[in-house]
């Protein structure tokens, strides 16, 4: 550790008048550089329960933000709709509820369990008995103490750990149940594994000793025996690892790569149970080992995975911080896992028992401008400071740089989280105020420019309980309750969670542009500030549609197109009336009569014409593409603009739009239908039949002649040579009559029975169950055993259109 660099990264407020007033002149100066100004952004979620726990808020990769409550977790998934013209954010909320039973950790036979705890609570020493009665560890159900329900904490897997590809959800409990669950019909959760039930199981069988060569245990009548079996199984933290490759040997000796990932449980005593489990995660079965290590670390508090990267080799270890101050890295030893290296010793980032407890501990990956090399920032929330750490890897081995960053709040920190992207920290007290903290690189470490965001400004008083940052950084998570009026408290707190945008529009959408994820769904908070300026504004901004057309024109990924779409759709839910009263409720008016009907009244050319031209113009705008629902209340929008004298340009402009939407809907079908198509030719044999309709798709794509891809003909060319004049039609299952492919939507008989297709595989879906696209885009088959692995692997994909996640 180098003194130097600590002495140059420190940040401490120096004394006096004169040196008070600098500081903020030279605070000012910096805030100037990067103003941030924070905007509430609708709707406010009221929870039906209070928040629990440390770090209540926590906010997914798949854009799902988990609140830890007293009753449940409270999940709200933010959607980008195109379907919906409300400016407000889309939220699909869910709860997982606490589990109804109290959870009783596994500490020997139940038998001599209950004789022990009788005895200690008749105990005739009052440090056994009292212990005893008031350690909710020991007496979870509580008796004459009020019921230990509710969460504690919770912890989000990384993207693509569930069978859906989605985030897995660990949930910890007040009474130190350690559970996961999964999301798999989007309307339920589902817990898959108990895993303090299995670990107490695994200590059971061990004789609660972490290696044979251990000491045997004493007896569980002995009080000290009964606290070192429980703390050795009652969980502080968990955390997730990033997914990792492992090898798998099959019966034929070959090997292949199957993905992984690593959830490491911290106990009371101070030991850490690193969980590997086996990708799609589906329960027991998944579970490829446990090993427990020892930190060392004496009364822990938090935990954070620390992963580096250099020069295409990656290590690994924990991150422990302990309730007395200490901060270190233990070692992970991966075996088996590819590309993995390990510390050969702990390394010890803060070693003063200053009795500061560490809150929250977040890492951040980020490269350093001046080595030219990776470097990890580990940020730390201990009381109202923040304590940073630089590690970086050079030719002299580790290199650790630390400071603490203080003058950031008056009251302790009670959340921090930190945007992944750009290594932004935020930190805030239950007094309403948020700070953040930018790292500045220098030449020998860092520093730090820092803002306060002020929440009494954009909510009026409230106080904090959890904030949490959205994947891409563009908005921040807040639960709030009511702060102080008038010097008095509120008679009842209602919790909310809420939340600013953090980024403008302009600055979304150059990240939209610029992103190398490409990926509409994993990037939906950006799409969300998108999508609220163009339905303020009825209008897509010029600068966008020039920056993307180029690169649509340069670069050509679908991505842009799938942007595009995007961008339309929003565009034409803009231009659609509001409807004015709720449309579930019935309308009382009389049924009207038409005209030519009526008696007395004679009916003319020009009302017939009048009449059709209508009716046209509506059936016209009825025919859009997948997934954009034009129903009347483009009618209604029709007869608003005529009122005010401006029908035609309105029709003309939704018109125009909806043939754009239609003619980026064809070339992404076009371009998915050669990505098939180039699968069906790798991976069949001469005249071979699949599920897919091959033959179809050939003259679906040809038979338009001014589609003119060289790519596709030559492809299509190759594969009727291997189809040797084979059709393979599809036959409908109710009368057996071929399934002609003129849609690449539907498939009608000649009988007239309508089915679905598949968008992955354009297979008719001739069952009544199937999955369908999260915004409700596309519908997609199941796969089944008999399905080869690469029409498996096709089925495990994305919208074509939006990226969403099939369900």
């Amino acid at each position: 550790m180098a003194a130097a660099a600590a002495a140059a990264g420190r940040e401490e407020p120096p004394l006096g008048l004169e040196a008070v007033v600098e500081e903020a002149a030279a605070a000012a100066a910096a805030s100037a550089g990067f103003r941030l100004t924070a905007v509430r952004r609708e709707p406010a979620v009221r929870l039906q329960h209070g928040a629990s726990g440390l770090e209540p808020l926590a906010w997914s990769e798949d854009h799902r933000v988990s609140v830890s409550t007293a009753r449940s977790i409270a999940v709200l998934e933010q959607l980008s709709d195109v379907h919906s013209g409300g400016q407000d954010m889309v939220i699909h909320r869910t709860a997982v509820p606490a589990p109804a039973a109290a959870c009783m950790l596994k500490v020997g036979p139940k038998k001599e369990v209950a004789e022990c705890k009788e005895k200690f609570a008749s105990s005739v020493d009052p440090t056994v008995s009292q212990t005893f009665m008031l350690d909710r560890v020991f007496n979870p159900e509580g008796k004459s103490l009020p019921p230990m329900r509710g969460f504690k904490y919770s912890s989000w897997s990384p993207l693509g750990c569930d069978a859906n590809g989605r985030c897995l959800l660990a949930a910890l409990t007040m009474d130190n149940r350690l559970s996961i669950h999964a999301n798999l019909n989007r309307l339920q959760w589902v817990q898959l594994v108990d895993l303090t039930e299995l670990y107490g199981e695994r200590l059971l069988e061990a004789g609660y000793r972490l290696c044979k060569a251990d000491t045997p245990c004493g007896e569980l009548g002995d009080f000290p025996e009964f606290q070192r079996r429980h703390s050795m199984q009652a969980p502080v933290r968990m955390e997730w690892s990033g997914i990792c490759t492992t090898q798998q040997v099959k019966h034929n000796n070959e090997c292949r790569d199957v993905g992984s990932v690593l959830l490491a449980v911290l106990f009371e005593n101070g030991n850490i149970a690193v969980w590997q489990f086996q990708l799609p995660f589906l329960g027991k079965e998944s579970i490829t080992s446990c090993n427990t290590i020892e930190s060392g670390i004496s009364s822990p508090s938090v935990l954070a995975w620390w992963e580096y990267e250099h020069n295409n080799r990656k290590m690994s270890g924990l991150i422990v911080g302990s309730a007395y101050g200490p901060v270190k890295i233990i070692p992970v030893n991966l075996k088996a896992v590819k590309g993995y290296f390990t510390l050969r010793q702990p390394v010890v980032l803060w070693q003063e028992m200053d009795q500061l407890p560490v809150h929250s501990i977040k890492c951040i990956p980020l490269y350093h401008p001046y080595q030219k090399c990776s470097c990890s920032l580990v940020v730390a929330a201990r009381g109202p400071y923040v304590f940073w750490c630089l590690l970086l890897i050079s030719k002299a081995g580790l290199n650790v740089h630390n400071s603490h960053v203080t003058g950031l709040h008056s009251l302790p920190i009670v959340s921090m989280t930190a945007d992944k992207q750009n290594g932004t920290v935020y930190t805030c007290s239950s007094d309403g105020k948020v700070r953040q903290l930018i790292p500045i690189f220098t030449d020998v470490a860092l520093k730090f420019e820092h803002q306060l965001i002020k929440l009494s400004e954009v909510f009026g008083c409230v106080r904090t309980h959890g904030i949490a940052v959205s994947p891409c950084g563009a908005y921040l998570a807040v639960i709030t309750t009511e702060g102080m009026a008038n010097g008095l408290h509120p008679v009842n707190k209602n919790y909310q969670v809420q939340f600013v945008t953090l980024k403008t529009f302009e600055e979304a959408a150059a990240q939209l542009l610029e992103s190398s994820v490409q990926n509409l769904f994993r990037q939906v908070d950006l799409t969300d500030l998108v999508r609220w300026k163009i339905l303020k504004d009825k209008h897509i901004p010029q600068f966008l549609q020039e920056a993307l057309d180029k690169k649509i024109e340069s670069c050509g990924s679908t991505y842009f197109w799938r942007f595009k779409l995007f961008l339309l759709r929003i565009l034409y839910q803009s231009m659609q009336k509001t409807p004015s009263e709720v449309t579930w409720r019935p309308s009382h008016e009389d049924a009207k009569i038409l005209i030519s009907d009526s008696p007395g009244m004679g009916s003319t050319e020009d009302d017939q014409e009048e009449g059709t031209s209508k009716q046209a113009s509506k059936q016209s705008l009825g025919d859009t593409g997948k997934g954009v629902d034009i129903d009347d209340t483009a009618e209604d929008s029709l007869h608003q603009s005529s009122d005010s004298g401006g029908r035609e340009p309105m029709v003309e402009k939704l018109l125009e739009i909806q043939a754009q939407i239609e003619a980026v809907e064809m070339h992404l079908t076009r371009e998915h239908m050669k990505r098939v198509l180039g699968e069906v030719y790798l991976h069949t044999w001469i005249t071979e039949n699949t599920s897919i309709p091959t033959r179809g798709v050939c003259d679906f794509l040809m038979s338009d002649d001014a589609y003119d891809d060289r790519t596709a003909r030559v492809l299509i060319g190759h594969i009727l040579k291997k189809m040797n004049k084979q059709t393979f039609p599809e036959h409908c299952s109710l009368c057996k009559e071929i399934l002609p492919f003129t849609d690449r939507k539907q498939a009608v008989c000649s009988n007239g029975h309508i089915w679905l297709r598949c968008f992955l595989t354009y297979q008719s879906c001739q069952s009544l169950v199937y999955r369908r696209c999260l915004l409700h885009d596309s519908i997609a088959r199941h796969p089944t055993p008999e399905d080869p692995e690469w029409i498996k692997r096709l089925l495990q994909g994305p919208c074509t259109f939006c990226d969403s996640p099939v369900f």
